[in-house]
Parts: structure tokens; sequence; C-alpha cells
């Protein structure tokens, strides 16, 4: 669907909708894995589709869903607006997303589309002014490298320039001039501005075809040219909050399985982001962020830990964070794997070569270099190959690094040997395969005997012919001039410099030699040799014992020795007087390069000296740092477990555990709190008074300060939202060290089981109480009530101690004795039926009303029959969830009532039961003598008797009022005298179970 404006587009709850060129679609969920977190996809295609244009808008809700979103639209440069946490509702959202530090504006609604328009505003001026107010720019980079350990001098100035102009925008500055003498006065401004240069925006095993490479090939071949316990070493830069870096480690983990052990693995993670990286020393992310892990790494490499997800130590201890910075400091070295991904594409060409160098200078020979998809190593490319174009993967390809740091380089040594003239010995070179066409090409169709070929420095080459015929045979040397004989020997050197002056053939006959005691006639040819046409610096020298046919009597020379030995003295005088000037001139330049070598010397046994001493302070300092470390690691076993000891007590205790600073701030807390009060990671640092909790408790915060001011515990009984009842108690956080107060603990007690022993106690020891008092009222009245008929069991048997035995007028008395003593046993039973009254009532069954009715019939039969009474029913609810024995009392003793007090008419009861909203009502009906309304209450007293002449003692209704008021319910009569009575019962609904 086309996105258009003045149109609200609400997402589905089951699909999931991205928007691509203008454009949204829709996509299942179930299509996905949890967790399903629709504002994250749905800002990370918004980020992708508009880039800087995007601006994202935190409202309400509850949980972290949108936080990466925010990172994902911050790094393409848009905008983030979010609503102020304490005047929402459901505030974890709006929370979650400015705990990332990446909000740009933190605004009510209604101030939000002014904010808006302001910043579309700016941002058209800023792409119409292009890139500008460089100076202003240049000063706010200072202010940071100054303050911080960073430089962005050589960042790219149009993503620096709209940033800061973002900022100054959000602290109302229109021009970056007053916004540059703002942050000279405010650290905290200088902090938040670098902090916007610094977006960690990264992702377990990002980009996965290019992993997939790594861990099938690269990985491997790193794995495969190990030498035994070598040690494997992976530099990841830039990782931000360390996904990267432990992805990394899961892949060599992998692949080493139980080789683990054999090879110490390394594996740095560097950034200049020291909040992101604290964020990755804990190794602690949530669902959403490693949703992209593969199922089988997520539960190998991780335990869940509440809603979030911690990396487990074996992981954990293979990756060391550090801070680092590229621009600045030197790289890590010898390196198997550098990963630099869509890190460069921040900086300048300048700034990128520079750091291209240094991250080759740091690989290994054979190393590998990860890229991201956007960079080139251009400036390096001749000493990498390419391993996967498609991944940016590279493989270094030589051992020498082709770079040097200026603040490492030493002087080098420039100057060149001085040529001093005569030929510097040389190693004799093979001759080249063609030597043979040469020849033949320069001396073809001559009639040859001996043929010597000779380079510049007359070092013989190859020789064709008898040499024994023309040269002294010396085995242990190949320079032609110490192999002639002494006449020949002068020709050569003639014949060699007229050859070097003309570049012509030279010839000399004529030379008597004598050789083996006999004396020969030579001929000496001298020639430059041509091949291809050209000369080659090579001569080809040819002996003969007569003229040989073919060489031009104009060309040729007739050996004088005298006159051969004139010029050869003067050759040697004019070679003499040149090696002087020659020999002066080195001289000259040597003096000046030994005062030279002396300087550099001298200060080369200075430095030596220096680093002797620094060398021996190196060794102490190494020693201490030995013991050091020894110690180092003692401790470290020992914090590792008592750390264990702690996390297992951690996940033990099923009572939650806060731990608060003195500033009322959140440092930890136990697993089981997260069921007590809304906790996520990032709360850790936030005010407490800012969380949000499930307790009906208001002094949370005042109890704190009153422990932080007196040191006492303060213990109380809460309430949660759920009903659930918590004993909650605040103590004082003691630090050992100077046994300060710095902070408190508070424990989570669940009491919920014994508050409710302690209710039923209480309403136990109500009932008692109402017993007792019942009781005590009975023992009063009983007593009263009993003297009459003992009165008359007196007197009765008074009068029949006087009578014979056999007088009839004794049976009258025996009557009445006898009445007295039954009346006398109903009453003691129904003083006991009191003090079980309540207790039974709260005993209760699932009570079959046709059952009930049925046995009191049963029970009534012989009075129905003498009544001729008639009983309807008409049970609309067949079951009620009630005392059996208590029930069957009350409507037995409804019934007799109706059949006892009836009228003149034969007696019609009728017995109904109907469900209601609150209650279940059960109805008995008569249409005896009825009751007049002011008796109505009198009934339902202790012995309330109305007609005096049945018999009973008038405690039936009072009864039967205790025993339903005891149980919830209720009890009325609705009469009229001479038409009959209606008692209607009120039920609790729960009692209802089942209509008939």
């Amino acid at each position: 669907m086309l996105v258009e404006t003045n149109f609200v587009y609400v997402i589905p709850g089951d699909k999931f909708m991205t928007i691509k060129g203008g454009h949204l679609y829709l996509s299942d969920k179930s299509e996905v894995r949890s967790p399903r977190l629709t504002i994250n996809t749905f800002f990370s295609s918004l980020s992708a589709d508009s880039g800087s244009r995007a601006i994202g808008v935190i409202l309400s809700g509850l949980g972290s869903d949108g936080s990466n979103g925010v990172k994902a639209i911050k790094k393409a440069g848009g905008m983030i607006i979010a609503r102020n946490p304490e005047t929402t509702e459901f505030n974890s959202m709006p929370s979650n997303a400015i705990a990332t530090g990446m909000v740009d504006f933190v605004v009510e609604p209604e101030a939000i589309p002014g904010v808006i328009q302001d910043y579309a505003k700016r941002e058209m001026e800023l792409l119409a002014e292009g890139i500008s107010d460089g100076e202003n720019m240049a000063g706010l980079i200072d202010l940071i490298s100054q303050q911080l350990p960073l430089d962005f001098s050589d960042y790219k100035q149009s993503t620096i320039l709209r940033r800061i102009k973002r900022r100054a925008a959000y602290n109302n500055f229109e021009q970056l001039e007053n916004y540059l003498e703002f942050a000279k006065g405010n650290p905290k401004e200088i902090e938040a501005l670098a902090n916007d240069f610094l977006i960690s925006v990264t992702a377990f095993f990002r980009d996965p075809e290019a992993f997939d490479f790594l861990e099938k090939q690269v990985l491997p071949a790193i794995v495969s040219n190990l030498a035994p316990r070598q040690e494997i070493r992976v530099w990841v830069t830039g990782c931000a909050t360390g996904e990267e870096a432990y992805s990394m480690a899961m892949l060599v983990r992998e692949l080493l399985g139980e080789k683990i052990k054999d090879h110490e693995v390394k594996i740095f993670g560097t950034d200049i982001d020291g909040a992101a990286l604290a964020h990755a020393g804990k190794g602690v992310y949530t669902a959403a962020v490693v949703s992209q892990i593969p199922q089988t790494f997520l539960e190998k490499y991780f335990i869940p830990e509440g809603d979030d997800y911690k990396v487990i130590m074996e992981i954990r201890k293979m990756v060391i964070f550090a801070r680092h910075d590229l621009v600045k400091n030197p790289p890590y070295c010898n390196i198997h794997l550098i990963s630099c991904r869509n890190l460069l594409i921040y900086m300048t060409p300048a700034l990128q070569q520079k750091i291209y160098q240094m991250l080759l200078f740091g690989l290994k020979p054979e190393g590998f270099l990860f890229l991201g998809s956007s960079e080139n190593p251009l400036p390096i490319l001749q000493a990498l190959e390419v391993t996967d174009k498609k991944s940016k993967i590279y493989k270094k390809l030589d051992s020498t690094p082709p770079v040097s740091f200026e603040a490492f380089t030493l002087p080098e040594y420039t100057s060149k040997p001085v040529s001093l003239g005569f030929s510097q010995p040389e190693t004799t070179k093979n001759p080249d395969r063609t030597l043979d066409g040469a020849i033949n090409e320069t001396i073809f169709n001559e009639e040859q005997r001996l043929i010597v070929c000779i380079d510049k420095n007359n070092r013989v080459l190859k020789s064709y012919g008898p040499t024994g015929r023309f040269l002294h045979q010396k085995n242990f040397t190949s320079d032609l001039t110490e192999l002639l004989p002494g006449p020949l020997s002068i020709a050569f050197k003639t014949a060699c410099n007229k050859v070097s002056e003309t570049h012509q053939k030279a010839i000399v006959r004529g030379i008597l030699i004598q050789q083996n005691q006999e004396t020969i006639k030579v001929s000496l040819t001298v020639s430059p040799m041509v091949y291809k046409g050209r000369p080659n610096g090579f001569l080809v020298v040819q002996f003969t014992e007569a003229d040989s046919p073919g060489q031009s009597s104009e060309n040729a020379m007739v050996f004088d020795e005298k006159l051969y030995l004139d010029d050869y003295t003067k050759l040697l005088e004019q070679e003499n007087k040149e090696l002087k000037e020659q020999l002066a001139a080195a001289s000259e330049k040597l003096f000046a390069l030994h005062e030279n070598m002396q300087s550099f010397n001298e200060e080369l046994l200075s430095a030596n000296e220096e680093m002797q001493s620094s060398n021996e302070e190196m060794q102490s300092i190494n020693e201490e740092l030995h013991t050091l470390n020894s110690d180092y690691q003692l401790k470290n076993k020992e914090l590792l477990g008592l750390n264990d000891d702690l996390n297992n007590y951690f996940k033990s205790n099923i009572n939650g555990q806060l731990f608060i600073s003195s500033d009322l701030r959140l440092m930890r807390f136990s697993p089981g709190t997260v069921r007590l009060i809304n906790l996520l990671e990032s709360d850790i640092g936030r005010p407490i008074s800012n969380i949000s909790t499930n307790f009906r408790f208001e002094t949370l915060a005042d109890d704190i300060n009153q422990v932080l001011d007196n040191g006492y515990s303060i213990t109380k009984e809460i309430q949660a939202n759920d009903g659930k009842w918590y004993q909650v108690m605040t103590m004082a956080y003691i630090q050992q060290v100077g046994n300060k107060k710095t902070g408190a603990i508070i424990t989570f007690n669940d009491i919920t089981i014994l508050k409710d022993i302690q209710i039923e106690l209480d309403k136990k020891n109500e009932i008692l109480t109402r017993i007792n008092a019942d009781l005590d009222n009975f023992v009063h009245t009983a007593s009263h009530d009993l003297l009459a008929p003992l009165g008359n069991i007196e007197a009765s048997i008074s009068l029949m101690e006087d009578m014979p035995v056999d007088n009839p007028e004794l049976k009258p008395f025996l009557a009445i004795i006898r009445k007295s003593v039954e009346n006398f046993s109903s009453l003691i039973k129904e003083i006991g039926a009191v003090a079980k009254i309540e207790d039974e009532a709260i005993s209760t069954e699932v009570v079959d009303l046709n059952e009930i009715v049925d046995n009191i019939l049963w029970s009534l039969g012989d009075k129905i029959k003498q009544s001729g009474a008639v009983i309807n029913t008409d049970l609309k609810v067949a079951q009620i969830l009630f005392s059996k024995k208590n029930l069957r009392s009350i409507v037995f003793n409804l019934i007799s009532n109706g059949i006892k007090y009836r009228s003149e008419q034969t007696p019609v009861i009728t017995i109904q039961t109907s469900a209601g909203i609150e209650f279940t009502v059960l109805s008995v009906q008569d249409n005896g003598i009825g009751i007049a309304p002011d008796n109505f209450e009198k009934i339902f007293e202790k012995y309330g008797r109305i007609q005096t002449d049945h018999d009973g003692q008038g405690i039936g209704l009072y009864l039967a009022k205790k025993i339903i008021n005891a149980a919830g319910g209720n009890i009325r009569v609705e009469s009229t005298p001479g038409i009959g009575s209606k008692f209607m019962i009120n039920f609790p609904v729960a009692g209802f179970l089942q209509q008939g």
C-alpha cells in the first residue's frame, strides 16, 4: 500500500509491517521465530528506506521493543523522539529507548509536532547550505580531543557536521558559534556530543553468508597451519557491544571442539566507546538481540538470565575487550584474522590509508583481513590476495610489511657507494642459453681457433676451442687477463681500450708468444657482442695462429711490442691519474661518512646505554608484574569461585533481593526479584524511584534513607497487586573496608501461606469469641430455663412420695415428669448445637438438594401423613456447596415449622431454588398462620417464640440464621398473617455448581 499524507496506518496484531520505496508491506509473524518485535522490524526498514529523513517516535508501551530500531534510525542519521516516561501509563518502551542514549528529544505529545517541524526545517537548511561552518566544527573537535581521548579530526566532515548541528538544535542553538561557546563551559555536553559520534551498531553473525565462509574456509585454514600449542589470535576492531567478537569465539570454539585445550585462543575486541565495551564485558543480551543466533548456538553458548541471555564463561574467557583507538594507538600484532567492518566508511581517504597500513602490519603472513561490504583496501591491495570478493575477505601475501609508523621510524642511510674506477668482483653467472646464437651471429663465417666470451669485468663466461694453445692453465681464476701470456695480455688490453672508444672490432696481428717451448704467432680479435642487432655489453675474444680469412688489413694492427708498451704505459698513467682523483674524492666522502657514522655511533651508544638501563628496569618490572600476575591469577581463581557461589546463590534464592547504592540507584538484583518488580538488565544504574513495582508500597525510598541514616534494619509486611503477601526487610549494605554504609539490601520473603494461616486463625479466633459469648449467654439463660422443669420434677416427686404406688392419680404426674425430662434433653442438645454451628459452617461439600429433601420428607413422614400436608419442589439449582448437615437441619426446621404452624387449611409447602447474579436462592413457602411484620426480626432471635402453645424452645431459626451468616449468606422472611410465610435463603454464587 502506498503511504499517503493525512492517514494513520495501524499494524495488525498478527503481522509485521515494513516500508520500502514508500510502500507498506505485511508479513505473518508465524513465519518468524520469537521474539516478535514489531516496532524494531518497522523502524529498521524505515531507516533503510528513508535514511537520514527517518523520524521515530516512541510514545508508550510495555517491554523493550523499539530500542534496536532506534539504533538503526540513528545510524542512518535520522531523529528519535520519546515521550516523558514519568507521565506515561506504560513507560517501559520510552524508558528503554531513552536508556540507549540515542533519543534526541524527550517531550510531551502536544509538543512533538513542533519539534518535528523545526527538525525538518533545519534539515532542509542544512541540505541547502551544504558543508559549512568548518571553523566552529574544528573547534568542537578540538574540545573533544582535549577533554576526551578521542580524535575525530579525520572523520568525514559531512557526517560530523550533521550530528553537531543536530546536537546544537537539541540545545536550542541556531548558530554553531554560540553552541561552541556553550560547549566550552559544559564538559557533559562534550561527552554527549562525542557519544553522538559513537553509534554502536552491530549484531551476532551479521551478514550470515560471510560468516559461513569464515566458518567453512578461513578458520579451518588458520587452524590447519597452527603449530602445536600455538596461540590463535583474532582482532575485531570497532567491536561496539561485542556481538561480532562473541560470534568469532563461538565459531572458533565450534571448530576446535575437544582440541580447544591444545590452543590458547585470544580474541581482541576493541573500540573507543567505553560504554559499549562495558556492555560487551557483561555478555548479557536481550531476546531480540540473540534472535539472529542459530538455535543450536543459543542453547549451547548462552544461559537464560531472566528475560535476557548471558554468554557462558567458556566463551567469555576467549574474548578480551579493551579500549583502542585505531587513529592513535599502534596495532595488535601477529594476528591470524582481523575484522574491520563498516568502520572506515566514516573516515577520510587519508585516514583510511593509514589504518589499512596498520591493519596490514598487524597481520601474520598469510593472515586474513575481513572488511565490510562498502570498504575496499585499495591502499594495500598489492599486498593482499582476494579470498572471497563477495564477503570482502583478503589474505596477506608476504611477511614484509610495506609500512612505517611516523612515531617509530629511524633515520635511513641514503648515500651510495663511491665508484673507484676499477672493476668490483661479481659472482659469475651462468651464461644464457642464447649465448651460442649470439656468438654465431658475431663471428659468422670466420675461422675460429679459440673463442672466449667475457663480461665487462673480463670474467670468462664461455669458451670454444683449445684453451691450452693460447692461455695459461690456471684453474683457480676466471679472469682472462690473468690467463693470457705477457705480450698477448698487453695487446688484449690495448685492443679492449680501442673497442671501448670506437665500439668497433679491433684486430692485432703478429703477436709472438712462447707456449710450451714453442713460439707461436697469434692474431687477436676483440669484438663487441651483438644479439638481435644490439650490443649487450659482453666481448668476444678470438685467438688464431695465422691471419684468418676475411680479416681486412686496413683495420688490423701489426703488433709492435715497444709501441704497445708505450700505449699501455700511457693508459696506465691516465687510469692512475683518474684513480687518484676518484680516490681523493672518495676519501673526502669517506671522511664525511666516517664523521657521520661516528656521530651515529655515539648516538647509538647513548641509546644503547639508555636501552640497557631501560631493559634492566623492564626486567625488574617484569619480575614484579610476574609476581603480581601470579597473585592476580590466584585472586582471580578465588573470585571465580566466589562468583560461582554468588551466582548459584542468586539462582537458588527464590526470594527477591535488591542491592541499592547510597544515591538510591539499582546496583544488582537476584533473578527471583523479576517476579516481584518489573526489572530488566538495563535498569541497573537507574534510580529506584523510576522503577515501577508490583507492590502497594510507597515508602521504599524513605525506608532506604532511614536505614542509611541510622543503620537499623526495617521489616514490613506488604501486599502485592496479585494479592500475595511479602515480608520486606531493608538493611544497610556495609563495605568491609572502613565499615561504611554504602547502600542498602532489600530482601523480599513470600509469606503468603503464613499470612493466609494467620487470617484463618483470626477468623477462628473471632468465631471462638462469638461461641464463648454465646455459651456464656446460654449458661445464664439455660440456668433460668432449666429451673422450671426441674421444679416441676421436684414437686411431682414430692407428691408421689406421699401417694401409694397403685394410685391412679400418679399417672398425670408421671406424664408431667416425662414431658419435663424431654424438654430438658432438647434444651441440652440445642445448647451443644450452638457450640458446633459456626465450625461446621466452614466445612463445605457438594450437597444434592434432591437427596436432602427426600431424606427430610422421609423423616417427617408421620407428621406429613397426620396433617395431610402437600410438599411441592421446583429445584432449578440441584447442587449447592454448603455444609450438608447444617443445610439439612435448616430445611428440616423450615418444613417442620410449616406443618407445625398450619392454619385450618391443609398445609401446602413449596420448596424452590433459582440462580441469581450474586446469590443462589432457596425458598420454603407455606400457607400457615403467618407472621406479623413486627415479629420478623424477633423470630430469628434466641428464644424468640411467638406461639407459646406449640412445642419448641424458639432456638431453631436463631441457629439457622447463624449458620447461613457464617457461610457468607443471609436469610429473610416474607409473611402475611392468615395467608402464610415464605423464607428465602441467599447462598453466595460461589456455591452454585450445576443447574437442574
